[in-house]
């Protein structure tokens, strides 16, 4: 009597939490924006750049600010196992970007406009269009320090804005100065708050004394009639930073861009100066910026750098992508040509080279291939072709293959009729294929 053996059960592996697989047609949308993204950043003569998604973790120490959240709460932080160096996952680019213009000695000849698009990493609570991995869009302008890049990163944005259709989308800007007039509004503001610190939540407490400035960013209702009346930093700044945000709005008003100046927003990381902003919606919920940035004058010496002047923006794909679609944007996936309806597998090598040779002229096109259920039946590869969103059913039966032909069926016109093809000549009928509306 033969011993059965049983296999141990072997458990189902999954993905880690808030660190999403991105399938099509989603991932066909993640493409269309990054095409449109490179088609744009070109027009503005912004170069691409690909930095590690793993830093030391220094740089962040060191470029965002100890008492951020994001250092404080969100950083994933390991130990290389090989020579103990510690090294963390990106949470953002710019100290990136900036460590490598440091690095590569990238400002030696002049200013550099930048783009990247990539993964960055938190360890935040997962949430629609707040995950623990999620892609960045950003444009970094290093070595410049006029208000004019200010705006022509912002028009930039707003010109990316009406390329994929969004029309819901406000700007908010407002200046944080230089460090000694954030130094004198810091002394008033801790004033302020000592005297409603009854009214103060624990992070506010905890954030008094390292980063108050922070504090004026709360969504705690409870504190809003603390944070409303608070000293504002506008109302601490001198001539040139004054002077300097004035040429800002200036120029965005001369463009007609519609902004607000919002004196709260601070942005989360300590390298900023001088201009912020943030292009928010109220679409998507609590998750309402979409697209935000400002000036970073001071992070080139912060890393080890020679002083230089520098701004960039960054926006998030997938609350950028849901947007879109909340705007109406549908499935972007790339336009299929042709599906080929093949009826017997032995014609799989002619099917195979003709379409290799439709494929060589630009032509896309999708082939029914075999299944362990055999090839299907004529009914169900047509209802296959329909589904597959092709303009035309290329039909390799038995009687052209043996006469060395196809036939070419419509599939969304239907007052079109099918014809048959030489297969000896290919070229004259191919572009055809890729011309139909």
């Amino acid at each position: 009597m033969t011993e059965q053996v049983t296999l141990p059960k072997i458990e189902k592996l999954t993905g880690v939490k808030g660190m999403n697989d991105v399938l099509p047609p989603d991932s066909a949308m993640v493409e269309w924006l990054e095409g449109k993204v490179r088609l744009l950043m070109a027009r503005y003569a912004y170069r691409n750049i690909r930095t590690p998604i793993v830093e030391r973790t220094p740089l962040f120490i060191r470029g965002l600010g100890e008492v951020t959240d994001i250092v404080e709460k969100e950083m994933y932080c390991f130990e290389d196992r090989l020579n103990g160096d510690p090294l963390t996952l990106r949470p953002e680019a710019t100290a990136g970007v900036v460590r490598a213009a440091i690095e590569h000695n990238m400002l030696y000849d002049g200013g550099k406009r930048l783009y990247y698009m990539g993964p960055m990493f938190r360890h935040e609570r997962p949430q629609k269009g707040r995950y623990r991995q999620f892609d960045q869009i950003g444009a970094e302008a290093l070595g410049f320090g006029g208000a004019e890049v200010d705006a022509e990163l912002i028009l930039m944005a707003c010109a990316l804005w009406k390329e994929i259709g969004l029309d819901d989308v406000r700007l908010e800007l407002n200046s944080l100065g230089q460090p000694e007039e954030r130094l004198a509004h810091r002394k008033a503001l801790i004033t302020h708050l000592e005297q409603h610190a009854d009214v103060l939540d624990e992070d506010a407490k905890r954030r008094l004394y390292s980063n108050p400035l922070r504090i004026l960013d709360t969504k705690n209702p409870q504190m809003q009639s603390v944070v409303e009346s608070a000293p504002k930093l506008l109302d601490f700044l001198g001539e040139a930073s004054l002077a300097h945000f004035q040429k800002l709005t200036s120029i965005l008003e001369a463009n007609g861009v519609v902004y607000a100046v919002n004196p709260r927003l601070v942005r989360g990381m300590d390298y900023y100066n001088l201009t912020v902003f943030e292009f928010t919606t109220d679409r998507l919920g609590s998750q309402g910026t979409v697209c935000a940035g400002g000036r970073y004058d001071y992070l080139f010496e912060q890393l080890g750098g020679k002083p230089a002047s520098a701004v960039g923006w960054a926006l998030g794909v997938d609350r950028v992508l849901e947007l879109a679609k909340s705007a109406g944007l549908k499935d972007v996936g790339p336009n299929l040509d042709a599906y080929a309806i093949v009826t017997d597998a032995s014609s799989f090598p002619l099917v195979l080279s003709t379409l290799q040779a439709l494929r060589e002229v630009g032509v896309s096109v999708q082939m029914h291939a075999f299944t362990g259920d055999g090839m299907g039946s004529m009914k169900s590869q047509f209802k296959r072709a329909d589904s597959s969103g092709a303009r035309f059913a290329l039909i390799f039966g038995h009687d052209e293959v043996t006469s060395h032909q196809v036939t070419v069926k419509p599939l969304r016109d239907v007052n079109a009729s099918q014809q048959t093809r030489s297969l000896s000549d290919i070229a004259t009928w191919a572009t055809a294929l890729q011309s139909a509306a």
